[in-house]
């Protein structure tokens, strides 16, 4: 398999994952030239976004699930009406977190962010409902468009996101006087999630009605072999995006909490708009590693791409483009500049170790051995929380700065343990690939 074949498959997924990127930093720039800069910051990073994550984590791993499964319309159907109750169920879970008493009684208890962001957090939160739902769409069909050889439709979808993102928040700075940045913010996203799906949802129509349908019937996708394909794959999620609320827990218990809240979602916007390529890179192994002579090529293009986000990590971090990031195109105050650029130093490491988890984790896809995924991610938890717990017991250092620390110590552990369980799915491949 010629490189040029990965590369055609992975840039538009690539593409998607980081215009998907860009999000957070233009709501960061636009919320940051806003009044109140500091407290809208933290209570979109700190709280909304935190526990956003988390409600939607079940269905996160849709994409990767449709991409692997929805071989035939049976199996589509199938795990259609999966993706719908789930939506159903966790938008209910959202509603109740928003607009009961459990926000007090569950969020504010657990996060103990600073008091000044409580009530605007809540607002953000409420405005989020259609996320999960929208999301957990979105994503399943986009699986969909992978398998059938349709990945540029998922970044032109992203593209219409974006555009539904701007126009919410360029209106909610043209009315800053009587609009918080955290209004702005959720309106934002939440109008960018739907006007996605909705793309989505019309753009799959041409493959259901087509190559879905006249597909052969792939293998019975029963209600056990689902569950034990999905149900680490949820486990994984869950306690992957648990970092979040955990992360801003103990922000909230370190020096500098405010301002560390405030500066976080702005580093790790930049962060993961970095990572992005090595993220698409999962679709990308698991699509393509069922074809004879596949992986070298796949595992060379890993260690490529490693090498060069890497190398534009190190590059932002050494120059004043730093600074012209944080600085200028963020709109951070001078405090808070100076907060940022080590933290983004300290995560060197995460682009690269984001494309080696790829490689591995796709391998563990491909081979349906999904066990040592949330395997990974506990090694993962265990570790970050270690570090935080650290942070907090000394009470000397930046909470922002134990973060970042603690969350590419905790990422390095996560990818060599990928690496273990992907080792006999990956020997097999190479065995078939000699043979």
């Amino acid at each position: 398999m010629p490189l040029k074949r990965i590369f055609r498959t992975w840039w538009p997924l690539a593409a998607s994952w980081l215009l998907m990127g860009t999000e957070l930093p233009i709501l960061s720039a636009v919320v940051a030239r806003m009044p109140n800069p500091k407290i809208n910051l933290a209570a979109y990073g700190g709280v909304v976004f935190p526990v956003a994550l988390i409600i939607e984590s079940p269905v996160i791993m849709l994409l990767a699930a449709s991409t692997a499964l929805s071989k035939d319309d049976v199996s589509y159907r199938k795990l259609r009406r999966f993706m719908l109750v789930s939506g159903v169920l966790l938008t209910l879970l959202h509603v109740l977190l928003a607009f009961t008493p459990l926000y007090d009684l569950v969020i504010v208890r657990l996060l103990d962010p600073p008091a000044e962001i409580v009530a605007s957090a809540r607002v953000g939160l409420m405005l989020m409902t259609p996320w999960t739902g929208a999301i957990a769409y979105r994503r399943f069909q986009q699986g969909v468009m992978i398998r059938f050889g349709r990945s540029d439709v998922v970044g032109t979808g992203t593209l219409v996101r974006l555009a539904a993102d701007i126009g919410a928040l360029l209106l909610g700075y043209h009315l800053r006087a009587w609009v918080p940045g955290i209004v702005a913010a959720t309106l934002a996203v939440s109008a960018g999630v739907l006007s996605e799906a909705v793309y989505a949802g019309v753009r799959v129509r041409p493959i259901l009605h087509g190559p879905m349908r006249d597909a052969p019937p792939a293998e019975n996708l029963t209600r056990r072999a689902f569950a034990a394909f999905y149900a680490p794959l949820v486990l994984t999620s869950l306690l992957g995006m648990l970092w979040q609320p955990l992360g801003s827990a103990a922000l909230s218990r370190m020096p500098q909490a405010l301002d560390s809240l405030a500066a976080w979602p702005v580093v790790s916007g930049l962060v993961f708009m970095l990572r992005s390529g090595g993220m698409a890179y999962n679709e990308v192994v698991v699509a393509l590693l069922d074809e004879k002579g596949s992986s070298p090529t796949l595992r060379r293009f890993a260690f490529l791409l490693s090498a060069l986000l890497s190398g534009l990590h190190l590059l932002i971090a050494l120059t004043p483009l730093s600074l012209l990031w944080f600085g200028r195109v963020s709109a951070l105050p001078p405090e808070l500049v100076s907060l940022a650029r080590p933290a983004f130093a300290l995560a060197l490491l995460m682009p690269a170790l984001n494309v080696l988890q790829s490689w591995y984790q796709g391998a563990i896809l491909f081979g349906h051995k999904t066990r040592g995924i949330p395997e990974s991610v506990a090694i993962f938890l265990a570790i970050f929380l270690a570090g935080l717990g650290a942070g907090i017991w000394w009470e000397r250092v930046t909470g922002l700065y134990v973060a970042v620390a603690a969350l590419t110590l905790a990422m390095g552990a996560q990818t060599l343990w990928l690496r273990r369980r992907a080792a006999p799915v990956l020997a097999q491949v190479a065995a078939r690939d000699t043979a």
